[in-house]
């Protein structure tokens, strides 16, 4: 059942969910609004494919059989904890926040955290969705949410890092991210496009994602990496599906803070050499 949401808002947007009586929703904890006084509100380590709908019918299937007792317990908390940790690992929220609503339809509100869009992706189960670190606000319980780790190079040279969300399953998940979006993808401009590391938000599963070096280490390459403010990498995204990127970065946003503040007196290389007030 596809997820009735609306998103409203411009520069600071929000998710206003409806839910079906005994619809539920998880976001991730801190990005919860409002809500209804019959949704009901619990906060779980786990998530929706370790102690909710597959648990539950599990367990009324089996009767108390081999799939349940002890052996069954420690199961779950075996895959409760490498949840915890993969999401500790990539410096995630622990905790999940899950809202029912009972006896009627229920509203819910949820919000990101930095100025910028959001967007309601539809999974049908065929094809993932990977994001940037801190893009999931929210899913449907049918969603799975989940943690993939790039590979050795691409991790170490991409701004976003060793480690992306995955999101599988079917049904609808709200993602978030800073400033405006644009929804892009490689096979319509030749089958890749290269982008600023921080503007990635989110891509389907398909899409290869990498890392490049901004040209090669002569005259222009340093003029690239020292002047160009990008660095000394781009993302490169290749393949075809969709691609969605964001026009603000939150290296950029946090340097802009600081040069609003006074503490960061930035020169013409757009803040390589920049300089602290004393």
């Amino acid at each position: 059942m596809t997820l009735q949401q609306e998103i409203v808002g411009n520069a600071m947007q929000m998710a206003v969910v409806n839910l079906n009586p005994g619809q539920t929703v998880y976001c991730e904890a801190g990005k919860f609004l409002f809500k209804t006084a019959n949704v009901t509100m619990e906060t779980r380590l786990s998530g929706p494919s370790n102690g909710s709908g597959q648990q539950q019918h599990q367990s009324s299937g089996s009767g108390g059989g081999t799939g349940g007792g002890m052996g069954g317990m420690l199961r779950q908390a075996m895959g409760t904890a490498m949840q915890v940790g993969q999401r500790a690992l990539a410096g995630e929220s622990l905790a999940f926040q899950y809202f029912t609503a009972q006896g009627g339809e229920g509203t819910v509100g949820f919000a990101g955290v930095l100025p910028g869009e959001m967007r309601a992706l539809e999974l049908d189960g065929t094809r993932a969705w990977l994001a940037e670190k801190d893009a999931f606000v929210a899913a449907e319980s049918t969603v799975d949410f989940g943690i993939a780790f790039q590979g050795g190079r691409t991790g170490m040279k991409g701004g976003e890092g060793f480690i992306l969300e995955k999101f599988t399953g079917y049904g609808t998940v709200i993602i978030a991210g800073a400033g405006n979006f644009i929804d892009l993808n490689p096979a319509d401009f030749g089958g890749r496009i290269e982008v600023d590391t921080g503007c990635v938000v989110a891509f389907e599963e398909g899409i290869q994602y990498g890392v490049q070096r901004v040209g090669g280490l002569n005259r222009q390459g340093i003029m690239n990496a020292v002047f160009g403010g990008e660095g000394l990498s781009l993302a490169t995204l290749e393949g075809n599906g969709r691609v969605i990127l964001q026009s603000l970065t939150i290296e950029s946003l946090a340097n802009a803070l600081k040069k609003a503040q006074g503490g960061d007196k930035q020169g013409p290389t757009g803040g390589l050499f920049s300089t602290h007030a004393g």
